[in-house]
C-alpha cells in the first residue's frame, strides 16, 4: 500500500520503519527533514508539504508534538485538506484533544474521507518493539480498513466508540501514568534514603502487587542516569493540561493529577522539558547536572 506518515520523531520514526518492513510504500514528512535521511535511505519518499504526503498516500499516518502541530499538518495552508482526499484514510497518532479529533473527523466527511484519532502509549520502546498500545475514536468500518497497520506497529488495539474516544481513552491513560511516575520516583527516593539496594528493590516489588509498567521500564533507566526521553517531560504537561480540561469540562476534581501535573512543570521550570518523564527523580536527587 502507499502509506503517508506525518512526523518522524522519537517514536514516529520507528513506526516507519516498521511499516517500511512490512513491505509498504512510504512517503513521508517532517519539520526536521535530516531526521528522514535514513528512511529515505532505505526507500521511503520524501514529501516537501503534508499536501504532497496526501496527494500520494492511500492512508496517511501523523505522529507529532502538540494540537497545534495537528491543526497545522491538517488545516493548515500545506496541510491535508488542501489536497484531494476522496476515499482516502487519516489516522492521527498524536496525543491531542477530543474536540480537534471531532473536527478533523467532520471536516473528512465533507471530502469524503474517512479518519481515526489513534493516540499510542507505550514510548519508545514500544515504538522500537511494535508493542504499542493504540486507543482508537471513530467508526467500524474504517477501524477495520485500518487495523492490519496497527497489527504492525502496535500490540493491543482497541476501538473505543466515534470521534474523539480515542483521545479520551489516552487522557485517562496518562492519569494513570501520572499516578504511577510519581510512585515510581517517591519509592526510589524513599528506598535510596534508607540505604536499600535499589535494583534489588525494583527486582523485589516487579514480583509483587506493585509491579508496574513505570517502574521496571523507567527504574532501571534512573539508575543508569540515562534521561533521555522515550517520552519528552514537555509532552507528558501538555497531555496532563489536556487531560485536567477536559476534567474541568465534566465537572471533575483529579488532585492526583494536578499535583502530577505542578511536579512536571517544576521540572521543566529548572530545564528538563526536553528530558524523559523519568527525570522527575531529579527534583529530589539534586547533584544530578542539567541536561
Amino acid at each position: 500500500m502507499k502509506l503517508g506518515f506525518i512526523g518522524t520523531g522519537v517514536m514516529g520514526h520507528a513506526m516507519v520503519q516498521h511499516l517500511q518492513n512490512a513491505g509498504h510504500e512510504l512517503y513521508v514528512y517532517n519539520r526536521t527533514k535530516s531526521k528522514t535521511d535514513d528512511l529515505v535511505n532505505d526507500g521511503a519518499t520524501w514529501c516537501d508539504t503534508p499536501t504532497e504526503v496526501a496527494t500520494n498516500a492511500e492512508f496517511v499516518f501523523s505522529m507529532v508534538g502538540y494540537p497545534k502541530d495537528v491543526e497545522e499538518i491538517y488545516f493548515g495552508d500545506k496541510g491535508l485538506f488542501k489536497a484531494n482526499l476522496a476515499g482516502k484514510t487519516l489516522v492521527d497518532f498524536t496525543t491531542s484533544t477530543p474536540s480537534l479529533a471531532e473536527k478533523i473527523y467532520q471536516e473528512a466527511q465533507k471530502v469524503g474521507a474517512a479518519s481515526l484519532d489513534a493516540p499510542v502509549s507505550g514510548g519508545d520502546l514500544g515504538a522500537k518493539n511494535a508493542t504499542l498500545t493504540i486507543m482508537v475514536g471513530g467508526e467500524e468500518e474504517t477501524y477495520e480498513k485500518v487495523l492490519p497497520f496497527f497489527e504492525i506497529v502496535g500490540k493491543t488495539y482497541s476501538l473505543h466508540g466515534g470521534a474523539g474516544s480515542g483521545q479520551h481513552t489516552k487522557m485517562a491513560n496518562q492519569i494513570m501514568i501520572a499516578g504511577t511516575m510519581t510512585g515510581m520516583t517517591e519509592m526510589l527516593v524513599y528506598a535510596n534514603a534508607a540505604g536499600l539496594d535499589l535494583p534489588k528493590v525494583i527486582h523485589t516489588l516487579g514480583g509483587g502487587s506493585a509491579e508496574n509498567w513505570s517502574m521496571l521500564n523507567y527504574g532501571p533507566r534512573i539508575l543508569k542516569e540515562d534521561y533521555s526521553p522515550g517520552f519528552f517531560v514537555k509532552h507528558f504537561i501538555k497531555d496532563l493540561k489536556i487531560a485536567l480540561d477536559e476534567a474541568k469540562a465534566m465537572n471533575l476534581d483529579l488532585p492526583s493529577t494536578s499535583l502530577a501535573t505542578k511536579l512536571y512543570e517544576q521540572l521543566a521550570g529548572q530545564g528538563f522539558e526536553n528530558d524523559g518523564t523519568q527525570a522527575l527523580i531529579k527534583l529530589w536527587w539534586e547533584n544530578e547536572k542539567k541536561s
